[in-house]
Protein backbone atom coordinates (compact mmCIF):
# COMPACT_ATOMS: atom_id res chain seq x y z
CA UNK A 1 0.00 0.00 0.00
CA UNK A 2 2.80 2.39 0.94
CA UNK A 3 4.68 1.48 -2.24
CA UNK A 4 1.66 2.32 -4.41
CA UNK A 5 1.15 5.62 -2.59
CA UNK A 6 4.82 6.51 -3.07
CA UNK A 7 4.64 5.69 -6.78
CA UNK A 8 1.48 7.80 -7.16
CA UNK A 9 3.20 10.78 -5.53
CA UNK A 10 6.26 10.36 -7.76
CA UNK A 11 4.07 10.16 -10.88
CA UNK A 12 2.15 13.33 -9.97
CA UNK A 13 5.39 15.15 -9.16
CA UNK A 14 6.87 13.94 -12.44
CA UNK A 15 3.86 15.21 -14.38
CA UNK A 16 4.11 18.66 -12.80
CA UNK A 17 7.83 18.88 -13.55
CA UNK A 18 7.31 17.78 -17.15
CA UNK A 19 4.41 20.17 -17.72
CA UNK A 20 6.44 23.04 -16.25
CA UNK A 21 9.35 22.22 -18.55
CA UNK A 22 7.14 22.12 -21.65
CA UNK A 23 5.46 25.38 -20.64
CA UNK A 24 8.86 27.04 -20.20
CA UNK A 25 9.83 25.98 -23.72
CA UNK A 26 6.54 27.27 -25.15
CA UNK A 27 6.97 30.69 -23.50
CA UNK A 28 10.33 31.04 -25.26
CA UNK A 29 9.02 29.81 -28.65
CA UNK A 30 10.94 26.55 -28.30
CA UNK A 31 9.60 23.07 -28.80
CA UNK A 32 10.20 19.55 -27.59
CA UNK A 33 10.18 16.07 -29.09
CA UNK A 34 7.80 13.16 -28.70
CA UNK A 35 4.05 13.51 -28.89
CA UNK A 36 4.36 16.70 -26.82
CA UNK A 37 6.39 18.22 -29.65
CA UNK A 38 3.98 16.98 -32.30
CA UNK A 39 1.08 18.46 -30.32
CA UNK A 40 2.97 21.76 -30.01
CA UNK A 41 3.50 21.92 -33.77
CA UNK A 42 -0.15 21.09 -34.34
CA UNK A 43 -1.28 23.79 -31.92
CA UNK A 44 0.79 26.37 -33.82
CA UNK A 45 -0.62 25.29 -37.20
CA UNK A 46 -4.25 24.91 -36.14
CA UNK A 47 -6.72 26.39 -33.68
CA UNK A 48 -6.82 23.18 -31.69
CA UNK A 49 -5.55 23.27 -28.11
CA UNK A 50 -2.32 21.50 -27.14
CA UNK A 51 -4.15 19.38 -24.58
CA UNK A 52 -6.64 17.93 -27.11
CA UNK A 53 -3.95 17.31 -29.74
CA UNK A 54 -1.72 15.63 -27.15
CA UNK A 55 -4.47 13.11 -26.34
CA UNK A 56 -5.25 12.45 -30.03
CA UNK A 57 -1.61 11.93 -31.02
CA UNK A 58 -1.16 9.46 -28.17
CA UNK A 59 -4.07 7.19 -29.11
CA UNK A 60 -2.12 4.92 -31.55
CA UNK A 61 0.65 4.44 -28.98
CA UNK A 62 -1.96 3.64 -26.35
CA UNK A 63 -3.16 0.74 -28.52
CA UNK A 64 0.46 -0.46 -28.82
CA UNK A 65 0.81 -0.25 -25.06
CA UNK A 66 -2.25 -2.42 -24.46
CA UNK A 67 -0.98 -5.12 -26.83
CA UNK A 68 2.65 -5.15 -25.70
CA UNK A 69 2.75 -3.96 -22.10
CA UNK A 70 -0.62 -4.96 -20.64
CA UNK A 71 -3.67 -3.19 -19.25
CA UNK A 72 -2.22 -2.13 -15.88
CA UNK A 73 0.63 -0.16 -17.44
CA UNK A 74 -1.62 1.16 -20.22
CA UNK A 75 -4.34 2.45 -17.90
CA UNK A 76 -1.71 4.14 -15.72
CA UNK A 77 -0.28 5.75 -18.85
CA UNK A 78 -3.72 6.87 -20.04
CA UNK A 79 -4.37 8.50 -16.67
CA UNK A 80 -0.98 10.24 -16.92
CA UNK A 81 -1.90 11.59 -20.36
CA UNK A 82 -5.17 13.00 -19.01
CA UNK A 83 -3.51 14.40 -15.89
CA UNK A 84 -0.70 16.16 -17.72
CA UNK A 85 -3.27 17.71 -20.06
CA UNK A 86 -5.13 19.09 -17.02
CA UNK A 87 -1.89 20.22 -15.37
CA UNK A 88 -0.83 21.96 -18.60
CA UNK A 89 -4.10 23.90 -18.48
CA UNK A 90 -3.29 24.96 -14.93
CA UNK A 91 0.16 26.09 -16.05
CA UNK A 92 -1.54 28.79 -18.13
CA UNK A 93 -2.25 30.60 -14.87
CA UNK A 94 1.42 30.48 -13.83
CA UNK A 95 3.68 33.35 -14.88
CA UNK A 96 6.98 32.20 -16.34
CA UNK A 97 9.58 35.00 -16.60
CA UNK A 98 11.23 35.50 -19.99
CA UNK A 99 14.92 34.61 -19.75
CA UNK A 100 17.68 33.65 -22.15
CA UNK A 101 16.33 30.92 -24.52
CA UNK A 102 19.45 28.83 -23.93
CA UNK A 103 19.05 28.97 -20.15
CA UNK A 104 15.34 28.20 -20.58
CA UNK A 105 16.22 25.16 -22.69
CA UNK A 106 18.68 23.91 -20.06
CA UNK A 107 16.19 24.35 -17.19
CA UNK A 108 13.37 22.82 -19.23
CA UNK A 109 15.56 19.87 -20.19
CA UNK A 110 16.35 19.18 -16.54
CA UNK A 111 12.70 19.51 -15.48
CA UNK A 112 11.44 17.24 -18.26
CA UNK A 113 14.24 14.69 -17.83
CA UNK A 114 13.66 14.33 -14.09
CA UNK A 115 9.88 14.41 -14.52
CA UNK A 116 9.84 11.71 -17.19
CA UNK A 117 12.21 9.56 -15.10
CA UNK A 118 9.89 9.80 -12.08
CA UNK A 119 6.95 8.66 -14.20
CA UNK A 120 8.77 5.83 -16.01
CA UNK A 121 10.41 4.51 -12.85
CA UNK A 122 6.98 4.37 -11.19
CA UNK A 123 5.60 1.95 -13.78
CA UNK A 124 3.77 4.39 -16.05
CA UNK A 125 4.66 6.70 -18.93
CA UNK A 126 3.61 9.90 -20.66
CA UNK A 127 2.48 7.94 -23.68
CA UNK A 128 3.73 8.25 -27.22
CA UNK A 129 7.44 7.77 -27.76
CA UNK A 130 7.91 6.97 -24.06
CA UNK A 131 5.85 3.80 -24.52
CA UNK A 132 7.99 2.77 -27.48
CA UNK A 133 11.24 3.65 -25.68
CA UNK A 134 10.28 1.68 -22.56
CA UNK A 135 9.19 -1.32 -24.64
CA UNK A 136 12.45 -1.32 -26.65
CA UNK A 137 14.48 -1.05 -23.44
CA UNK A 138 12.71 -3.99 -21.83
CA UNK A 139 12.54 -6.10 -25.00
CA UNK A 140 15.86 -5.33 -26.73
CA UNK A 141 17.90 -3.67 -23.96
CA UNK A 142 18.08 -0.40 -25.93
CA UNK A 143 18.63 2.44 -23.47
CA UNK A 144 15.47 4.52 -23.34
CA UNK A 145 17.53 7.72 -23.38
CA UNK A 146 18.91 6.79 -26.81
CA UNK A 147 15.46 6.03 -28.23
CA UNK A 148 14.04 9.27 -26.85
CA UNK A 149 16.90 11.35 -28.22
CA UNK A 150 16.75 9.91 -31.74
CA UNK A 151 12.99 10.33 -32.12
CA UNK A 152 12.96 13.74 -30.41
CA UNK A 153 15.82 14.96 -32.60
CA UNK A 154 13.86 14.06 -35.73
CA UNK A 155 10.71 15.80 -34.49
CA UNK A 156 12.52 18.96 -33.36
CA UNK A 157 14.49 19.11 -36.61
CA UNK A 158 11.22 19.12 -38.54
CA UNK A 159 10.23 22.27 -36.64
CA UNK A 160 12.96 24.37 -38.28
CA UNK A 161 10.53 25.84 -40.84
CA UNK A 162 8.14 26.92 -38.11
CA UNK A 163 10.39 28.06 -35.28
CA UNK A 164 13.51 28.95 -37.25
CA UNK A 165 16.92 27.26 -37.24
CA UNK A 166 18.12 29.08 -34.12
CA UNK A 167 15.15 28.12 -31.94
CA UNK A 168 15.11 24.58 -33.29
CA UNK A 169 18.82 24.23 -32.49
CA UNK A 170 18.29 25.58 -28.97
CA UNK A 171 15.39 23.13 -28.55
CA UNK A 172 17.83 20.30 -29.27
CA UNK A 173 19.71 21.36 -26.12
CA UNK A 174 16.56 20.63 -24.10
CA UNK A 175 15.99 17.18 -25.61
CA UNK A 176 19.66 16.27 -25.23
CA UNK A 177 19.61 17.07 -21.51
CA UNK A 178 16.20 15.44 -20.96
CA UNK A 179 17.20 12.26 -22.83
CA UNK A 180 20.49 12.01 -20.94
CA UNK A 181 18.77 12.35 -17.58
CA UNK A 182 16.00 9.88 -18.54
CA UNK A 183 18.66 7.39 -19.59
CA UNK A 184 20.65 7.78 -16.36
CA UNK A 185 17.91 8.01 -13.75
CA UNK A 186 16.63 4.50 -14.28
CA UNK A 187 15.22 2.22 -11.63
CA UNK A 188 17.20 -0.92 -10.84
CA UNK A 189 17.26 -3.65 -13.52
CA UNK A 190 15.41 -5.95 -11.14
CA UNK A 191 12.56 -3.49 -10.74
CA UNK A 192 12.39 -2.81 -14.47
CA UNK A 193 12.30 -6.50 -15.24
CA UNK A 194 9.52 -7.14 -12.75
CA UNK A 195 7.39 -4.44 -14.36
CA UNK A 196 7.89 -6.00 -17.78
CA UNK A 197 7.27 -9.56 -16.62
CA UNK A 198 4.04 -8.66 -14.81
CA UNK A 199 2.84 -6.64 -17.81
CA UNK A 200 3.75 -9.44 -20.19
CA UNK A 201 1.93 -11.97 -18.05
CA UNK A 202 -1.13 -9.76 -17.99
CA UNK A 203 -1.00 -9.35 -21.78
CA UNK A 204 -0.95 -13.14 -22.16
CA UNK A 205 -3.95 -13.48 -19.89
CA UNK A 206 -5.84 -10.92 -21.97
CA UNK A 207 -5.24 -12.88 -25.20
Amino acid sequence: MEAKFYKSIMIILGLFLTAAGIKLLTVHSLTFGGTAGVATLGAYMTEWSWEILFIIVNLPFFVLSIKKLGWTFSLSTFLCILLISVISDLMDFVHFPVISPVIAAVIAGILIGVGVSFVLNSGASLGGIHILALYLEQKSDINRGVSLFVTDFIIVSSAVAMFGFKNAFISIIAITIASYIAGKLKSTPKASTSIYVSSKTEAVRNN
